[in-house]
């Protein structure tokens, strides 16, 4: 039974057991009546409103859902393989091709994440404050060359 309908009983109860409202008892049991018959309305409303949210965290919870799965893709095949590090998935997927680098903006700090390719095109200006970043790995090949 609803709060509220209980509440309408003890009222219908009062009036049927003839509680006179003009002695102390029946006043304060007239007030206590009314009092929860507020209280019982007040947690109506935040049940309801509590049901509400609960359905829209559930809907932004699947959209969500949605939006990862378009961004991040299915992530689940990559944890069915329990090979060793020389596994024959090593095949399907090429660190090469997505790896990512950090650089460091030495102006304003921000520290930006780079693909091969941004690297490979030799210089990036920096998204937060325009610095132009250049990347010279000429050292690091003239050491390859010599190993």
């Amino acid at each position: 039974m609803e709060l509220s309908k209980k509440v309408a009983y003890l009222k219908g109860l009062m009036e049927g057991l003839k509680i006179d409202d003009s002695t102390n008892e029946g006043k304060i049991l007239t007030i206590m009546a009314d009092i929860l018959d507020e209280m019982s309305a007040t947690v109506e409303d935040i049940a309801e409103e509590v049901d509400e949210t609960v359905e829209l965290v559930d809907t932004l919870d699947e959209d969500l859902g949605e939006i990862e799965e378009l961004i991040y893709g299915d992530d689940d095949d990559d944890d069915d393989c329990d090979c060793d590090d020389d596994c024959c998935c090593d095949d399907e997927y090429d660190d090469d091709e997505d790896a990512m680098y950090e650089c460091v903006c030495p102006n304003c700090g921000d520290t930006i994440m780079l693909g091969e390719n941004i690297i490979a095109d030799g210089s990036i200006d920096c998204p937060n404050c325009g610095e132009s970043l250049e990347f010279d790995f000429s050292e690091i090949e003239d050491e390859d060359n010599e190993d």
